[in-house]
């Protein structure tokens, strides 16, 4: 019996390339060297993690209740403080300039190790839930709002802190370019507060990513704000970039 052995270098009849193609191969370079210029040309895309924003609604938990009706939607988000768009409540229009896609987040401090994560990511990691929360204002106004959103203590776990640390500080964006109340003098931007680790583990202690069954608009904190009902408004840090775990307490201009 004869038996051949193939060479490395051979190849089948079947993977030879067609004589048509063959003969265009000239053509097909120039199409190629076009498309890849063409690639090249193109201005690099930012990454951004695939949107959490088809995850809601979200269920809501019945054990966090109200003794009042839902404020009207319209009301919650267009009558509201942030001091980074200016000091007066008309601010909704101005705080769609704020990009918050991609949104980087930050947990750092006293943990086992510093965690970076797009808050898409973030929230899918998370176990959401709506509330129904009261909200409080220093001024002497309050809303009821259903806040969608996670428990802070779940991120805190995530987080690992020290056995040493005894604060969650949490910061928010800076960016002068969109934020025009920020290039006021009167705050040292960026707006900074904070909770004890026993508050912020506290089952009433909630990051809301959402509202009214919704993604949370801009002019209410996107992507993520703090809400503590029995805190008055100010402590509710919105577009918060940073949780750091300290053993200092936070240094509140409020405080």
């Amino acid at each position: 019996m004869f038996i051949r052995k193939s060479r490395p270098w051979e190849l089948p009849e079947r993977e030879a390339t067609p004589e048509s193609v063959y003969l265009n191969r000239r053509a097909f370079l120039g199409a190629s060297a076009g498309l890849i210029a063409g690639a090249a040309a193109m201005p690099t895309m930012a990454h951004a993690a695939p949107s959490s924003h088809s995850l809601y609604p979200v269920p809501r938990n019945e054990s966090f209740t109200l003794d009042r009706p839902i404020t009207n939607e319209q009301v919650a988000t267009s009558y509201n403080n942030f001091y980074e768009f200016g000091s007066h409540k008309q601010i909704s229009g101005d705080a769609q300039k704020l990009k918050i896609d991609p949104w980087k987040v930050t947990i750092d401090g006293m943990v086992e190790q510093k965690i970076e994560i797009d808050a898409h990511d973030l929230i899918r990691k998370m176990p959401l839930e709506e509330r129904l929360y009261r909200h409080r204002c220093v001024e002497a106004w309050s809303m009821a709002v259903p806040w969608s959103g996670f428990p802070l203590k779940a991120l805190v776990d995530m987080a690992r802190p020290l056995g040493s640390a005894k604060y969650l500080r949490m910061e928010t964006f800076v960016d002068t370019s969109v934020a025009s109340g920020q290039r006021a003098f009167w705050y040292p931007w960026p707006y900074v507060d904070g909770l004890r680790l026993d508050e912020a583990q506290n089952d009433l202690a909630f990051i809301a990513t959402g509202m009214y069954g919704k993604p949370i608009p801009k002019q209410n904190g996107a992507p993520l704000r703090l809400a503590v009902p029995w805190k008055y408004g100010f402590k509710h840090v919105k577009s918060i970039v940073r949780f750091h775990f300290t053993d200092e307490m936070p240094k509140s201009f409020w405080m």
